[in-house]
C-alpha cells in the first residue's frame, strides 16, 4: 500500500501511484508464455541473400547514406564484473594457508590458470605490468613467487586496473602497434566503416549508467582526438542514462511492496527493454544497434562491416517498397493493384495474417487495416547458426492480440514444461546476436512514437535480494524481443563470424579477439 511520504519518493523518480499499481497488478499475475508457432528456419522467415543480392542491397546502401541520419546505437550500461566471476571465485578461495599453486591447478580453476598462463596476449597487458611496477616489484617477479591472488587483484582492485568497477566499454579488448582499443573505441573504428554521412560526419550514441559518465566524457574526448585524424571523419558521440521514471518497484514473495530498513520503497533497473526511452529519442531515420561487447579487431573488420551495409540495403529497399504502398494507399482512392501489392508485401515478409476475407470486405475497411499493419517501425536482424550460445532466437509466434509474425524470443519467456513448446524451442536453428538495423520514421518522414508498437505481455519476473531478504523484481519488454513486438521485422542469416561476444574475460583470448 502507498504511504503518504512515499508520494514524494515517487515524484524524484517521475513515476506515479498509477503506473506502481499496474507494476503491483503484475505481478499478481505475473507474464504469459510465449506462444510459439514455429521457429523461423531458412526455409521459413529467415532470409538467406545471395552474391548478387547481396552486391545489389551493399551498392543501395552506399548510395543513400551520405542522405540519411544515421546513428550507431550501443548499449554500454553494463558493468563489467561478471566478465572476472571466476577470478573473484579464486580471490576468496585463495586465502591465508592455502597454496595458491595447487589452487591454480584444481580443476575448479582451469579457466583462472588460463589467464594466468596466457597473460600477455591480453591488451591490458602493459598496462598491468606498469601497475605492478608502480608497486614496487615486477609482473615476471609475481608469477615466478606464484603471487596469483595479487596480479588478478591488480586486475580488478580500485589501485589497479580497477577492472572490477569500469563498465565493459571501458576494457581494453585488443591490442595494436600503435595502442591497444577499449571496446567503446572498436565501435568508433566500426561506426567510420558504415555509418559515414555527408561532411563525413559519423554518430554514436552510448547509454550509459550514471556513476560511469564522467569516465566516459573524459575517455572519448581522449579518442576522438586520436581517431579522428586517423580515418578522416568526425565524430558526434552523445551519452545517455537509463531514465528512473523506467525502473520499476520491487515487492516481497507475497506481491507486497519491498521496503528497505529505513522503510523506503526498493526499485531496481527495468532491464534493457527500458532502453526504449533512449532509443526513442534518438533523433535519425536509421539506427544500428549492437551491444557494446560484440565487436571485432581490424583483421576481421571487412565481413562485419559487409554484412552492416548488406542489412541497411535491405532495410532501405523494405522501407521504401513499404512507404511508398502506404502513400498510395492513404492518398488515391481505390485501386486494386496497389492493394494487392500490399496484400503480397504483407504475405512475403510475413507482417501478420490476413482476416479471412478482408480483400473482399469493403475498401475503407481494407484501406484503415492495411495502413494499421504497414505505417509500423521496421528492423532487419541479423541472425547466426546456432552453435550452442545462449540466449534468444527467432521464432514465428501469436502475441496477446492474436496476431501472427516473426519475433526475438528470450529462452526465459518459453515455458520449459510445455513439451509442444519445448521441441519448438529446441528445433530453432538460428540465434538472435543482437545485430539490428532500424527505420524509425513513418511514409510521411515522421519519427514514430516506438512507445505504441510494445508488448506489455512480455516482461519477466525473477528472484532477488537486498539486506539479506528475498524480493521478486520486475523487468519490462526487453529491447530487441517485447519491446519491438509490434515492429515489421525480417531476419537475415549472416556469418557467425560477425558474432564475437565477450562474456568472460577468457573470451578475450579467442582467435577472433587476438
Amino acid at each position: 500500500m502507498i504511504k503518504v511520504e512515499d508520494i514524494k519518493q515517487l515524484e524524484i523518480k517521475g513515476i506515479s501511484v498509477e503506473r506502481i499499481n499496474k507494476q503491483l497488478d503484475q505481478f499478481r499475475k505475473g507474464f504469459p508464455f510465449a506462444k510459439l508457432l514455429a521457429p523461423a528456419t531458412i526455409s521459413h522467415g529467415i532470409h538467406v541473400v545471395d552474391d548478387k543480392m547481396k552486391s545489389d542491397f551493399i551498392r543501395t546502401w552506399r548510395e543513400c547514406a551520405e542522405k540519411l541520419q544515421i546513428v550507431k546505437f550501443v548499449p554500454a550500461s553494463g558493468a563489467a564484473t561478471r566478465m572476472f566471476k571466476d577470478l573473484f571465485e579464486y580471490i576468496d578461495a585463495a586465502t591465508d594457508g592455502v597454496s595458491e599453486e595447487s589452487l591454480l591447478e584444481s580443476e575448479k580453476f582451469k579457466g583462472v590458470k588460463t589467464v594466468i598462463d596466457q597473460l600477455d596476449r591480453f591488451a591490458f597487458y602493459q598496462d598491468l605490468k606498469e601497475k605492478i611496477a608502480a608497486s614496487g616489484s615486477t609482473l615476471e617477479k609475481c608469477l615466478e613467487q606464484k603471487r596469483y591472488r595479487f596480479i588478478l587483484q591488480t586486475i580488478l582492485n580500485e589501485d589497479g586496473l580497477n577492472y572490477s568497477s569500469r563498465p565493459k566499454a571501458m576494457i581494453l579488448f585488443h591490442g595494436y602497434p600503435d595502442k591497444p582499443r577499449f571496446a567503446f573505441e572498436e565501435h568508433f573504428v566500426e561506426g567510420a566503416n558504415h555509418c559515414k554521412m555527408a561532411d563525413n560526419n559519423v554518430k554514436i550514441h552510448f547509454t550509459v549508467s550514471p556513476e560511469h559518465r564522467s569516465l566516459f566524457e573524459s575517455e572519448i574526448s581522449k579518442a576522438k582526438a586520436f581517431f579522428e585524424p586517423k580515418l578522416g571523419v568526425t565524430f558526434d558521440v552523445s551519452l545517455s542514462e537509463q531514465s528512473p521514471a523506467t525502473d520499476t518497484v520491487a515487492v516481497t514473495l507475497n506481491n507486497e511492496l519491498f521496503r528497505d530498513k529505513d522503510n523506503k520503497l526498493v526499485f531496481r533497473p527495468a532491464g534493457h527493454g527500458a532502453l526504449l526511452k533512449n532509443l526513442n529519442e534518438i533523433d535519425a531515420d536509421i539506427v544500428f544497434i549492437k551491444n557494446i561487447d560484440n565487436i571485432v579487431p581490424d583483421r576481421l573488420r571487412d565481413v562485419t562491416v559487409e554484412y552492416k551495409e548488406l542489412l541497411a540495403g535491405l532495410l532501405l529497399k523494405v522501407t521504401n517498397e513499404c512507404h511508398e504502398l502506404l502513400k498510395r494507399i492513404s492518398e488515391d482512392d481505390y485501386q486494386s493493384d496497389v492493394y494487392g501489392k500490399a496484400y503480397d508485401f504483407i504475405k512475403k515478409y510475413q507482417v501478420c495474417e490476413l482476416p479471412k476475407m478482408i480483400e473482399q470486405r469493403d475498401h475503407l475497411v481494407q484501406k484503415v487495416w492495411l495502413i494499421e499493419q504497414l505505417n509500423r517501425p521496421i528492423r532487419v536482424c541479423g541472425m547466426v547458426k546456432n552453435e550452442g550460445e545462449p540466449g534468444g532466437g527467432p521464432f514465428l509466434t501469436s502475441d496477446f492480440e492474436q496476431r501472427v509474425s516473426f519475433q526475438i524470443i528470450e529462452s526465459s519467456q518459453i515455458n520449459q514444461d510445455d513439451e509442444h513448446q519445448k521441441q519448438i524451442a529446441q528445433s530453432a536453428t538460428h540465434f538472435n546476436p543482437v545485430d539490428l538495423v532500424c527505420y524509425l520514421k513513418d511514409y510521411n518522414n515522421k519519427p514514430f512514437d516506438l512507445n505504441q508498437f510494445t508488448d506489455p505481455e512480455t516482461g519477466f519476473i525473477s528472484i532477488k535480494s537486498k539486506d539479506g531478504k528475498d524480493l521478486k523484481a520486475m523487468e519490462l519488454p526487453g529491447l530487441w524481443n517485447g519491446a519491438m513486438s509490434g515492429w515489421i521485422t525480417l531476419f537475415v542469416e549472416v556469418p557467425v563470424l560477425t558474432f564475437n561476444p565477450v562474456k568472460t574475460i577468457r573470451d578475450l583470448l579467442r582467435p577472433n579477439h587476438q
